[in-house]
């Protein structure tokens, strides 16, 4: 088996990764900056140096599509509440400027959104110039990492493992769900609103509202079960992709020992069950079936070394030692 490249991987993995999580390939192609200037917030130019896009659509109509039935927010739907979700959240939190770290991030993203059950998402990553370790996610394919987490990680099977978890949470749309219950459960006040036209005072008491209503899904976090199954459904998705699968395994034995006042944690260790819960469910999940496996683990700085993004499928270094369970110590 060539470990060297995450584009060659045996037969063997197919079977393992289908049975945690089937997620068929297909073909995606998407220009990353016409993309990120779709986000509004600047974000185009802090890349680009180019001009914003158009600002997003108003906040009523969001707040109508948060109302709306599940059955009735069909793809494109959803893609426009994430897309407007994605430029609040960079109006609270700045893209970092380097170019070539949000190229690389977004190479690695999308690779790893090609093996996912949506891959004709228009799958966006963004690395946000903050040094707390966080990650979170939008509706649509949007996904957000900090600078301070990429500095984190030891390699880029972590940082595989860490996308893989939040492309999972977007394809089984869990924050949708959430986003639209917190609405549904205040929907007198938000028909309310809906019936304001967004500009002067009415506009920003809408805005206002959104910004709260995002702001308590965020930060009261998913449930249980969704992040087990983000983890779970992660796993298997960095694997196919070819990375070690036991990135996400070493990111969480790393949480397990972090201090709970450390205030570069706060927000991942509040809204995410404890580390050691999710190596008991990881361990119980994979057994040893990925014992066997390697992948690239190649480190970040490897990958950035000259100064430009290196592609996806560069050669990497040999896998490191891993641990022999989820659940033991690295």
């Amino acid at each position: 088996m060539n470990r060297n490249s995450p584009w060659k991987r045996p037969a063997r993995v197919a079977a393992l990764c289908a049975a945690l999580a089937a997620a068929p390939l297909a073909a995606h192609s998407q220009n990353v900056m016409n993309l990120l200037n779709s986000l509004g917030g600047g974000l185009g130019s802090a890349i680009t140096g180019n001009k914003p896009a158009a600002a997003p659509a108003q906040g009523d109509d969001l707040i109508s599509l948060l109302t709306q039935s599940m059955e009735n927010i069909d793809e494109a739907k959803e893609i426009e509440i994430g897309r407007q979700l994605a430029a609040l959240l960079l109006g609270a939190k700045p893209a970092h400027p380097d170019a070539a770290l949000q190229r690389y991030v977004n190479r690695l993203g999308r690779w790893i959104s090609l093996q996912s059950p949506r891959p004709g998402l228009p799958w966006t990553f963004v690395v946000l110039d903050d040094a707390g370790y966080n990650a979170f996610a939008a509706p649509g394919g949007y996904v957000f990492v900090t600078k301070g987490l990429i500095d984190r990680c030891a390699d880029e099977s972590e940082l595989a493992g860490i996308l893989a978890h939040e492309v999972t949470h977007v394809t089984a749309k869990h924050h949708l769900q959430a986003i639209r219950q917190s609405a549904m459960a205040g929907v007198g006040t938000q028909l309310l609103a809906s019936q304001l036209r967004t500009n002067n005072v009415a506009g920003q008491l809408v805005k206002d509202q959104l910004l709260s209503l995002f702001r308590t899904v965020y930060t009261k976090g998913l449930s249980q079960t969704d992040e087990f199954e983000a983890d779970r459904t992660g796993v298997s998705l960095a694997a196919r992709s070819g990375f070690d699968p036991y990135g996400l395994v070493s990111v969480l034995q790393q949480l397990r020992t972090v201090a709970p006042d450390n205030p570069m944690f706060t927000f991942t260790l509040s809204t995410h069950p404890a580390a050691q819960a999710r190596l008991d469910y990881l361990e119980q999940s994979m057994g040893r079936q990925f014992d066997g496996l390697g992948g690239s683990r190649i480190t970040i700085a490897q990958r950035l070394g000259n100064g430009t993004a290196a592609p996806v499928n560069a050669p990497a270094a040999a896998p490191a030692g891993r641990p022999g369970s989820a659940k033991k110590a690295g």
